[in-house]
Protein backbone atom coordinates (compact mmCIF):
# COMPACT_ATOMS: atom_id res chain seq x y z
CA UNK A 1 0.00 0.00 0.00
CA UNK A 2 1.67 3.01 -1.28
CA UNK A 3 1.36 6.07 1.79
CA UNK A 4 0.76 9.20 2.11
CA UNK A 5 3.73 11.72 2.66
CA UNK A 6 3.76 11.63 6.67
CA UNK A 7 4.65 15.44 6.59
CA UNK A 8 2.68 17.14 3.99
CA UNK A 9 1.85 19.72 6.16
CA UNK A 10 5.24 20.48 7.99
CA UNK A 11 6.02 23.90 6.67
CA UNK A 12 2.20 25.66 6.25
CA UNK A 13 2.78 28.29 8.19
CA UNK A 14 -1.03 28.49 10.23
CA UNK A 15 -0.73 25.48 11.84
CA UNK A 16 -2.99 21.98 11.28
CA UNK A 17 -5.81 23.76 9.98
CA UNK A 18 -4.79 27.17 8.17
CA UNK A 19 -6.92 29.97 7.08
CA UNK A 20 -8.62 28.73 3.59
CA UNK A 21 -12.33 31.22 4.10
CA UNK A 22 -12.63 34.60 4.68
CA UNK A 23 -16.47 36.76 4.97
CA UNK A 24 -15.69 40.05 4.34
CA UNK A 25 -18.56 42.80 5.46
CA UNK A 26 -17.83 46.26 3.68
CA UNK A 27 -13.84 46.53 3.97
CA UNK A 28 -13.57 44.65 6.89
CA UNK A 29 -12.83 40.36 7.38
CA UNK A 30 -15.45 39.47 9.88
CA UNK A 31 -15.18 35.92 9.99
CA UNK A 32 -12.37 33.51 9.00
CA UNK A 33 -12.77 29.58 7.76
CA UNK A 34 -9.72 27.25 8.37
CA UNK A 35 -9.96 23.99 6.50
CA UNK A 36 -8.13 20.90 5.47
CA UNK A 37 -7.53 19.92 1.82
CA UNK A 38 -5.95 16.67 0.17
CA UNK A 39 -5.83 16.60 -3.63
CA UNK A 40 -4.30 12.45 -3.90
CA UNK A 41 -4.18 10.31 -7.00
CA UNK A 42 -4.65 6.77 -6.87
CA UNK A 43 -0.95 5.53 -5.82
CA UNK A 44 -1.64 7.62 -2.75
CA UNK A 45 0.94 10.17 -3.99
CA UNK A 46 -0.45 13.78 -2.87
CA UNK A 47 -0.73 16.59 -5.44
CA UNK A 48 -1.52 19.37 -3.14
CA UNK A 49 -2.29 19.78 0.18
CA UNK A 50 -3.50 22.69 3.14
CA UNK A 51 -3.10 21.68 6.72
CA UNK A 52 -3.00 18.52 8.78
CA UNK A 53 -4.50 15.57 5.79
CA UNK A 54 -3.53 13.00 8.51
CA UNK A 55 -6.24 13.95 10.90
CA UNK A 56 -9.27 11.51 11.77
CA UNK A 57 -12.87 12.73 10.79
CA UNK A 58 -15.49 11.92 9.71
CA UNK A 59 -16.77 11.68 5.81
CA UNK A 60 -20.44 12.03 6.26
CA UNK A 61 -22.93 12.58 3.16
CA UNK A 62 -19.78 13.20 1.01
CA UNK A 63 -18.84 9.33 1.18
CA UNK A 64 -21.85 8.21 -0.44
CA UNK A 65 -20.31 7.42 -3.78
CA UNK A 66 -18.07 5.50 -2.12
CA UNK A 67 -21.01 3.58 -0.26
CA UNK A 68 -23.08 3.19 -3.34
CA UNK A 69 -20.18 1.04 -4.91
CA UNK A 70 -21.84 -2.74 -3.66
CA UNK A 71 -25.19 -1.52 -5.13
CA UNK A 72 -23.75 -1.92 -8.56
CA UNK A 73 -20.78 -4.33 -7.92
CA UNK A 74 -23.30 -6.88 -6.14
CA UNK A 75 -25.39 -7.18 -8.90
CA UNK A 76 -28.58 -5.68 -7.21
CA UNK A 77 -28.41 -2.39 -9.83
CA UNK A 78 -28.84 -4.77 -13.14
CA UNK A 79 -31.33 -6.41 -11.16
CA UNK A 80 -33.60 -4.29 -10.66
CA UNK A 81 -32.82 -2.48 -14.15
CA UNK A 82 -31.65 0.75 -12.37
CA UNK A 83 -31.13 4.07 -14.39
CA UNK A 84 -27.69 6.26 -13.79
CA UNK A 85 -31.29 8.29 -12.05
CA UNK A 86 -31.17 5.63 -8.76
CA UNK A 87 -27.42 5.06 -9.09
CA UNK A 88 -27.43 9.44 -8.58
CA UNK A 89 -29.80 9.01 -5.81
CA UNK A 90 -27.84 6.50 -4.13
CA UNK A 91 -25.39 9.27 -3.60
CA UNK A 92 -27.63 11.68 -2.93
CA UNK A 93 -28.15 14.36 -0.36
CA UNK A 94 -31.15 15.65 -2.28
CA UNK A 95 -33.34 18.54 -1.32
CA UNK A 96 -36.58 16.70 -0.82
CA UNK A 97 -38.51 17.95 -3.71
CA UNK A 98 -41.38 16.06 -5.51
CA UNK A 99 -38.83 14.55 -8.63
CA UNK A 100 -36.65 13.10 -5.92
CA UNK A 101 -39.68 11.58 -3.38
CA UNK A 102 -41.37 9.69 -6.35
CA UNK A 103 -38.25 8.73 -7.36
CA UNK A 104 -37.13 7.37 -4.07
CA UNK A 105 -40.53 5.72 -3.80
CA UNK A 106 -41.01 4.35 -7.34
CA UNK A 107 -37.62 2.18 -6.71
CA UNK A 108 -38.39 1.06 -3.10
CA UNK A 109 -41.76 -0.51 -5.28
CA UNK A 110 -39.93 -1.80 -7.75
CA UNK A 111 -37.53 -3.93 -4.99
CA UNK A 112 -41.26 -5.22 -2.88
CA UNK A 113 -40.65 -2.32 -0.17
CA UNK A 114 -42.02 0.98 0.97
CA UNK A 115 -40.81 4.07 2.74
CA UNK A 116 -41.55 2.38 5.90
CA UNK A 117 -39.02 -0.09 5.75
CA UNK A 118 -36.59 3.18 5.23
CA UNK A 119 -34.74 3.39 8.70
CA UNK A 120 -34.25 7.38 8.43
CA UNK A 121 -36.14 9.24 10.13
CA UNK A 122 -38.59 11.61 8.05
CA UNK A 123 -37.81 15.27 7.95
CA UNK A 124 -39.43 18.23 5.53
CA UNK A 125 -37.59 19.11 2.18
CA UNK A 126 -34.82 21.24 2.42
CA UNK A 127 -36.28 22.78 -0.58
CA UNK A 128 -38.58 25.65 0.74
CA UNK A 129 -41.26 25.94 -1.99
CA UNK A 130 -41.23 22.15 -1.55
CA UNK A 131 -41.53 22.80 2.13
CA UNK A 132 -43.96 25.63 2.17
CA UNK A 133 -46.47 23.62 -0.25
CA UNK A 134 -46.78 20.48 2.60
CA UNK A 135 -47.17 23.05 4.99
CA UNK A 136 -50.14 24.47 2.92
CA UNK A 137 -51.79 21.07 2.12
CA UNK A 138 -50.93 19.93 5.39
CA UNK A 139 -48.88 17.04 4.44
CA UNK A 140 -46.28 15.69 6.78
CA UNK A 141 -43.29 14.14 5.38
CA UNK A 142 -42.27 10.46 4.94
CA UNK A 143 -39.27 8.87 5.02
CA UNK A 144 -38.80 9.39 1.53
CA UNK A 145 -38.15 13.19 2.61
CA UNK A 146 -35.19 12.14 4.28
CA UNK A 147 -32.33 13.65 2.25
CA UNK A 148 -30.61 10.38 2.68
CA UNK A 149 -33.48 8.55 1.16
CA UNK A 150 -31.47 7.06 -1.88
CA UNK A 151 -28.71 6.17 -0.21
CA UNK A 152 -31.06 4.26 2.41
CA UNK A 153 -32.73 2.95 -0.47
CA UNK A 154 -29.76 1.51 -2.42
CA UNK A 155 -28.98 -0.41 0.63
CA UNK A 156 -32.06 -2.24 0.75
CA UNK A 157 -31.43 -2.65 -2.89
CA UNK A 158 -28.19 -4.74 -2.36
CA UNK A 159 -29.80 -6.67 0.86
CA UNK A 160 -33.01 -7.76 -0.98
CA UNK A 161 -30.84 -9.24 -4.78
CA UNK A 162 -28.55 -10.43 -1.91
CA UNK A 163 -31.39 -11.96 -0.02
CA UNK A 164 -30.46 -10.22 3.24
CA UNK A 165 -32.28 -9.38 6.42
CA UNK A 166 -33.59 -5.59 5.72
CA UNK A 167 -34.48 -4.64 8.94
CA UNK A 168 -31.93 -3.47 11.16
CA UNK A 169 -29.81 -2.63 8.21
CA UNK A 170 -28.41 0.56 9.31
CA UNK A 171 -26.93 -1.10 12.48
CA UNK A 172 -23.18 -1.66 12.79
CA UNK A 173 -23.13 -5.30 13.41
CA UNK A 174 -25.45 -6.10 9.79
CA UNK A 175 -24.15 -7.65 7.02
CA UNK A 176 -25.08 -4.15 4.53
CA UNK A 177 -22.50 -2.01 6.94
CA UNK A 178 -20.03 -4.89 7.61
CA UNK A 179 -20.03 -5.19 3.90
CA UNK A 180 -19.62 -1.09 3.43
CA UNK A 181 -16.41 -1.05 6.27
CA UNK A 182 -14.79 -3.50 3.89
CA UNK A 183 -15.50 -0.98 0.96
CA UNK A 184 -13.58 1.77 2.97
CA UNK A 185 -11.29 -0.44 3.96
CA UNK A 186 -10.29 -1.38 0.43
CA UNK A 187 -10.39 2.10 -1.10
CA UNK A 188 -9.33 4.27 1.41
CA UNK A 189 -6.48 2.45 2.24
CA UNK A 190 -6.94 2.42 6.35
CA UNK A 191 -7.45 -1.12 8.79
CA UNK A 192 -10.61 0.40 10.49
CA UNK A 193 -11.93 -2.16 12.87
CA UNK A 194 -10.45 -0.15 15.82
CA UNK A 195 -11.51 3.43 14.78
CA UNK A 196 -13.28 6.18 16.28
CA UNK A 197 -17.41 5.80 14.62
CA UNK A 198 -20.35 7.70 15.54
CA UNK A 199 -23.66 7.73 13.83
CA UNK A 200 -24.80 10.09 11.17
CA UNK A 201 -27.80 12.12 10.61
CA UNK A 202 -29.65 9.29 8.92
CA UNK A 203 -28.57 6.71 11.84
CA UNK A 204 -25.59 4.47 10.07
CA UNK A 205 -22.08 4.38 11.24
CA UNK A 206 -20.13 7.16 10.16
CA UNK A 207 -16.35 5.76 10.73
CA UNK A 208 -13.09 8.17 10.95
CA UNK A 209 -11.06 8.48 8.43
CA UNK A 210 -7.92 10.58 8.10
CA UNK A 211 -8.80 13.50 5.36
CA UNK A 212 -5.67 12.26 2.92
CA UNK A 213 -6.94 8.51 2.77
CA UNK A 214 -10.46 9.76 1.85
CA UNK A 215 -9.29 11.48 -0.68
CA UNK A 216 -7.29 8.46 -1.58
CA UNK A 217 -10.71 6.64 -1.75
CA UNK A 218 -12.23 9.11 -4.26
CA UNK A 219 -8.81 8.75 -6.62
CA UNK A 220 -9.29 5.13 -6.41
CA UNK A 221 -12.97 5.73 -7.98
CA UNK A 222 -11.30 7.80 -10.45
CA UNK A 223 -8.42 6.05 -11.35
CA UNK A 224 -9.43 2.48 -11.28
CA UNK A 225 -6.42 0.92 -12.33
CA UNK A 226 -5.78 -2.12 -10.20
CA UNK A 227 -9.33 -2.49 -9.02
CA UNK A 228 -11.11 -5.80 -9.62
CA UNK A 229 -13.02 -5.47 -13.17
CA UNK A 230 -16.53 -5.32 -11.07
CA UNK A 231 -15.70 -3.02 -8.89
CA UNK A 232 -13.95 -0.43 -11.51
CA UNK A 233 -16.87 -1.10 -13.64
CA UNK A 234 -18.88 -0.17 -10.28
CA UNK A 235 -16.80 2.93 -9.87
CA UNK A 236 -16.88 4.35 -13.23
CA UNK A 237 -20.92 3.96 -13.63
CA UNK A 238 -21.32 5.54 -9.97
CA UNK A 239 -19.44 8.69 -11.13
CA UNK A 240 -20.87 8.64 -14.33
CA UNK A 241 -24.26 8.78 -12.84
CA UNK A 242 -23.87 11.57 -10.53
CA UNK A 243 -22.28 13.72 -13.78
CA UNK A 244 -24.88 12.78 -16.22
CA UNK A 245 -27.81 13.43 -13.16
CA UNK A 246 -26.59 15.95 -10.86
CA UNK A 247 -30.22 17.00 -10.11
CA UNK A 248 -30.67 13.85 -8.03
CA UNK A 249 -27.22 14.46 -6.88
CA UNK A 250 -28.48 17.08 -4.69
CA UNK A 251 -31.10 19.67 -6.52
CA UNK A 252 -32.12 23.30 -7.20
CA UNK A 253 -29.79 25.70 -6.28
CA UNK A 254 -27.26 23.42 -4.80
CA UNK A 255 -23.43 23.71 -5.22
CA UNK A 256 -22.97 20.18 -6.06
CA UNK A 257 -25.97 20.28 -8.71
CA UNK A 258 -24.80 23.59 -10.21
CA UNK A 259 -21.00 22.70 -10.51
CA UNK A 260 -21.51 19.26 -12.22
CA UNK A 261 -24.09 20.35 -14.85
CA UNK A 262 -21.24 22.70 -15.70
CA UNK A 263 -18.14 20.40 -15.45
CA UNK A 264 -19.96 17.82 -16.64
CA UNK A 265 -17.66 14.10 -16.77
CA UNK A 266 -14.39 16.16 -15.55
CA UNK A 267 -16.06 16.20 -11.59
CA UNK A 268 -18.27 14.27 -9.52
CA UNK A 269 -18.63 16.32 -6.06
CA UNK A 270 -20.34 15.14 -3.37
CA UNK A 271 -21.07 17.53 -0.06
CA UNK A 272 -21.26 16.15 3.75
CA UNK A 273 -22.29 17.79 7.32
CA UNK A 274 -19.89 19.42 9.37
CA UNK A 275 -18.10 20.96 6.88
CA UNK A 276 -16.90 18.19 4.47
CA UNK A 277 -16.61 17.78 0.89
CA UNK A 278 -15.15 15.52 -1.60
CA UNK A 279 -14.33 14.77 -5.15
CA UNK A 280 -13.54 12.50 -8.23
CA UNK A 281 -12.00 13.61 -11.19
CA UNK A 282 -11.86 10.83 -13.53
CA UNK A 283 -10.13 12.79 -16.43
CA UNK A 284 -7.02 13.81 -14.14
CA UNK A 285 -7.12 10.35 -11.91
CA UNK A 286 -7.10 12.63 -8.66
CA UNK A 287 -9.53 12.26 -5.88
CA UNK A 288 -10.14 15.62 -2.98
CA UNK A 289 -10.99 15.68 0.69
CA UNK A 290 -11.76 18.62 2.58
CA UNK A 291 -12.94 19.74 5.93
CA UNK A 292 -14.03 22.67 7.17
CA UNK A 293 -12.48 23.27 11.10
CA UNK A 294 -15.62 24.77 12.41
CA UNK A 295 -18.90 22.80 10.07
CA UNK A 296 -19.70 25.48 8.21
CA UNK A 297 -20.45 24.37 4.83
CA UNK A 298 -20.38 27.63 3.15
CA UNK A 299 -16.36 27.69 3.81
CA UNK A 300 -16.51 24.07 2.46
CA UNK A 301 -18.49 25.26 -1.18
CA UNK A 302 -15.67 27.90 -1.67
CA UNK A 303 -12.56 26.01 -1.03
CA UNK A 304 -14.29 22.90 -3.35
CA UNK A 305 -14.82 25.30 -6.15
CA UNK A 306 -11.04 26.65 -5.95
CA UNK A 307 -9.48 23.72 -5.81
CA UNK A 308 -11.56 22.54 -8.62
CA UNK A 309 -10.55 25.65 -10.64
CA UNK A 310 -6.67 25.41 -9.44
CA UNK A 311 -6.75 21.92 -11.28
CA UNK A 312 -8.37 23.39 -14.79
CA UNK A 313 -11.75 21.36 -14.08
CA UNK A 314 -13.46 24.98 -13.72
CA UNK A 315 -11.93 26.88 -16.68
CA UNK A 316 -12.15 30.85 -16.46
CA UNK A 317 -15.26 30.70 -18.52
CA UNK A 318 -16.66 28.42 -16.33
CA UNK A 319 -15.57 30.63 -13.28
CA UNK A 320 -17.77 33.44 -14.41
CA UNK A 321 -20.96 31.16 -14.96
CA UNK A 322 -20.01 29.71 -11.36
CA UNK A 323 -19.26 33.09 -10.19
CA UNK A 324 -22.20 33.20 -6.97
CA UNK A 325 -21.26 29.85 -6.44
CA UNK A 326 -17.72 30.11 -6.09
CA UNK A 327 -17.70 33.59 -4.61
CA UNK A 328 -21.12 34.25 -3.07
CA UNK A 329 -22.27 37.69 -2.43
CA UNK A 330 -24.15 38.77 1.27
CA UNK A 331 -27.00 40.81 0.66
CA UNK A 332 -29.38 42.06 3.52
CA UNK A 333 -32.97 41.05 3.99
CA UNK A 334 -33.05 44.13 1.42
CA UNK A 335 -31.58 42.44 -1.11
CA UNK A 336 -28.43 44.99 -1.12
CA UNK A 337 -25.37 43.34 -1.81
CA UNK A 338 -23.23 43.67 1.66
CA UNK A 339 -20.13 41.46 1.46
CA UNK A 340 -18.26 38.53 -0.11
CA UNK A 341 -17.65 35.18 1.01
CA UNK A 342 -13.86 34.52 -0.38
CA UNK A 343 -10.72 32.36 -0.64
CA UNK A 344 -7.89 33.28 2.26
CA UNK A 345 -4.37 34.42 -0.01
CA UNK A 346 -3.10 31.02 1.14
CA UNK A 347 -5.83 29.84 -1.12
CA UNK A 348 -6.50 32.33 -3.42
CA UNK A 349 -2.79 32.47 -4.17
CA UNK A 350 -2.91 29.27 -6.03
CA UNK A 351 -6.70 29.67 -7.63
CA UNK A 352 -6.74 33.38 -8.50
CA UNK A 353 -9.70 34.78 -9.60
Amino acid sequence: MNQLHPHIHADLPQGDSPILVEVWRGNLVESRHRAIAAVVDADGHVVKAWGDIEKPIYGRSSIKPLLAIPLVESGAADAFGLTEREIALACASHNGEPGHVDAVNDWLGRIGLDAENLECGPHYPYHEPSLHAMVRGGVAPTRAHNNCSGKHTGFLATAVHLKEETKGYIRYEHSVQQRLLGILEQMCGQNLGDVPRGIDGCGIPTIAIPVGYHALGMARMADTKGLPAARADACTRILAAMSHEPWYVAGTGRFCTDVMRVTGTKAAIKTGAEGVYMGALPELGLGICLKVEDGNGRGAEVVMGHVLHHFGIIDDAQAEQLQQSLQPTLKNWAGTAVGSIKPAPLLNETAPF
